[in-house]
Order: C-alpha cells, then sequence, then structure tokens
C-alpha cells in the first residue's frame, strides 16, 4: 500500500462516491450514444445477454434497446472476453487492442490448465482453433471436439480454454441482440471485424481512459480492474500530469487534473443496475459504492443479482417477473426514497418492457 504525504488532500468515502458516479454517467443521464457510452466506459460487463442493455439504460437519456442491439449487428460492438478474463461488451476498435493489453493475464491463466495440456503445442493449437472457427463460428463444445481428436490424451475442457487464451474470440450474433435468442458460436475478432489486430495500447493511454470512467483511483484499483500486474510504472511516468489525493486510510489516489470531483452533497438519484455492472467490480477499495454492511448481500453461490443504488450507494437487488419489478432493500428506506424508486423503476420498465404492463412492489428477491 502506498501512502502519500499529509500535504495530499483527503477524498472521504462520499466524495469518492460522487466523483465515481458522476465518471460512471450515473449522477444525471448523459446525452451520449449508446457507442460513445460503451467507449468512454471502456467495455460493459456482460456475463450475460441483458447486463449491458441494463447499464445503459440506467446512463443515457432516451436509451432504447435497439440502439445497442444495431450496434452489435453491424459490428461496431462486440463480446469478447477481456478483463478481468470476463465477458466485456466492447466497441470495435478497443476489442482489437484491449485484447492484446489484457494477454499477459491470460496467459497466466493458461498455465493454470497445464495439467490437462502436456504434451500440445500450443503454437499449433491456435493455429488450428484459427483455422476451425474462421471456417465456421463454432460453439465451444464444437471448438473443444475438434481439438480433442487431434489430442486425445489432453482434458477437452483445457483445450477449450487454451483456444480462448491464445486467440481473441468473440460471440457472434444473434447471441447478444436484444429480444433475440442463439447459443455461444464463436470466430476471431479479426475475422468477425474484417480488420487485423492492432497493437496494445501504451499502458499510460488506459491509465488516462480509466481515471476518466473510475477516477479517482488507487493503482491496486486499476489492476483490480483490467485483471493485470505491475501498473506502478506508468502510473509514476504520468504523475507529473495527474492530482493526487489520499482516502480515508491514507491510499494514494490518482486523478486527471480536469476531471469533474462533485461535491459529496450532490443529489444521487436512485439507479436499476444490472448484475456484475462494473461499478461495483472495478476498484480494490469498493467502499466508494458499497457499504461494508452489505458487503456479499447481492449474491448467493454463483448466483448474482441485479442491484439498485439510493443516495449513490448499494441498496438491496431487484427482479423483473413476467408481471412485476420487484424491489428488496437490504435496510429501511425513508417513504421519500421508496417514492423516488418507484419512479425510476417505472421509467426502467418503461425502456425495457414498454409494451408488457408490470406492477412494482417491494418484495423478496434473495430466497
Amino acid at each position: 500500500m502506498t501512502k502519500t504525504t499529509a500535504a495530499a488532500p483527503v477524498l472521504g468515502t462520499r466524495a469518492l462516491n460522487r466523483a465515481t458516479l458522476d465518471r460512471q454517467l450515473l449522477l444525471r443521464r448523459s446525452p451520449l450514444s449508446a457507442r460513445a457510452a460503451v467507449e468512454h466506459l471502456v467495455g460493459l460487463q456482460a456475463q450475460n445477454v441483458k447486463p449491458p442493455y441494463l447499464a445503459l439504460a440506467a446512463r443515457l437519456e432516451g436509451f432504447v434497446p435497439e440502439e445497442l442491439s444495431r450496434l452489435m449487428a453491424e459490428r461496431e460492438v462486440v463480446r469478447i472476453v477481456t478483463l478481468r478474463s470476463t465477458i466485456h461488451t466492447h466497441t470495435a476498435d478497443d476489442c482489437l487492442t484491449l485484447r492484446p493489453l489484457v494477454q499477459p493475464a491470460r496467459d497466466r491463466e493458461l498455465t493454470t490448465f497445464r495439467k490437462g495440456l502436456r504434451g500440445v503445442d500450443l503454437d499449433r493449437l491456435a493455429v488450428l482453433a484459427r483455422e476451425l472457427v474462421e471456417e465456421g463460428p463454432r460453439t465451444m463444445k464444437q471448438l473443444r471436439e475438434a481439438l480433442h481428436a487431434e489430442w486425445p490424451d489432453a482434458d477437452p475442457q483445457a483445450l477449450g480454454i487454451a483456444a480462448r487464451c491464445r486467440l481473441p474470440l468473440v460471440q457472434v450474433t444473434p447471441r447478444g441482440l436484444w429480444g433475440q435468442s442463439g447459443q455461444v458460436a464463436l470466430t476471431t475478432a479479426e475475422h468477425w471485424l474484417g480488420r487485423a489486430a492492432e497493437p496494445a495500447p501504451a499502458p499510460e493511454d488506459v491509465v488516462l481512459r480509466y481515471l476518466a470512467a473510475f477516477g479517482p483511483a488507487s493503482v491496486k484499483d486499476m489492476q483490480t480492474w483490467a485483471g493485470l500486474t505491475r501498473l506502478r510504472e506508468p502510473f509514476e511516468r504520468l504523475r507529473p500530469r495527474l492530482l493526487t489525493f489520499r482516502d480515508a486510510n491514507g491510499v494514494e489516489l490518482f486523478d486527471l487534473p480536469d476531471a469533474p470531483r462533485p461535491d459529496e452533497d450532490t443529489p444521487a438519484p436512485p439507479r436499476f443496475l444490472p448484475e456484475f455492472d462494473n461499478l461495483l467490480l472495478s476498484h480494490a477499495d469498493r467502499t466508494r459504492v458499497v457499504p461494508p454492511e452489505y458487503w456479499g448481500r447481492s449474491w448467493v453461490g454463483n448466483l448474482v443479482h441485479c442491484t439498485f443504488l439510493v443516495d449513490g450507494f448499494l441498496a438491496g437487488v431487484w427482479k423483473l417477473e413476467r408481471d412485476a419489478l420487484v424491489i428488496e432493500p437490504f435496510g429501511s428506506l425513508t417513504r421519500a426514497q421508496r417514492a423516488e424508486l418507484t419512479a425510476e423503476g417505472e421509467r426502467i420498465l418503461g425502456v425495457l418492457a414498454p409494451a408488457t404492463p408490470h406492477d412494482i412492489r417491494f418484495g423478496t428477491v434473495i430466497a
């Protein structure tokens, strides 16, 4: 843990909360297009199909799901494993640059499966897997079976993971399109987008983008967001261009000089977020959004629930049933807060299910 000198200004939890919400387009809805928002946010967590749509519905003025779906159909945005070894929706440009940036993390992930890959020539595997998926999109099952035919003594699961780690595999449509269904089928980013991968961006450039979307932040915060290590050096090279602060624990935080840092008493309207929203996953210290008493409350085992914010902080979970939007607060809410949540719920329903009548009720989400 690196600490600054006593002279560095201190940013308390609420100040960090308001600054991060502003960068995340959650203090007020943004007029940005869906594509511009995906670019500004450096991608959207997309473990499932709906979260990117929910994330933009919470952040953008006038957003309709068909806007993001069209971008995906036209290959302007794609679904690919990048940050933290998880699926993200990125712009095509970011897909071709950020994937090379996080390749060291994919290489480390692969070492976990080396026992199941004994005798496998990984360079040859990458060539064969590329030929297979560029011949026609393959499901992971199809890819594993084809690779296992070449290396029958290897673990099929490890072979599939090796292909995913060595190659930038994107999920082709109709997977990810709004209102459509489709199994996960994969091809390379270069083949899908019709252009070659580009060199990884300079780490300093990515630091600046991260701070613009998630700052103020520590080196460890960014490492948590990216799933990378050894990012201290680019921060140090940028130090003359950045401002530094301390959090309440004395941890050094970096920020862009001209980035917004609203007053900690700035109103923060309620917002409904998807499961796995990057707001909740992109800092080593999540107390700027997650009160310590609610840590771990939004998931049970492998099941992660959609969340909502009240006064800028995690305050409960929600789900959309066939006939109702169900809201479960973790603590007590004032009458005004319940009314604001209900109004926000009505707005979200107008975006996500405009043709389907739904009630809004406070009830149980986590059984």
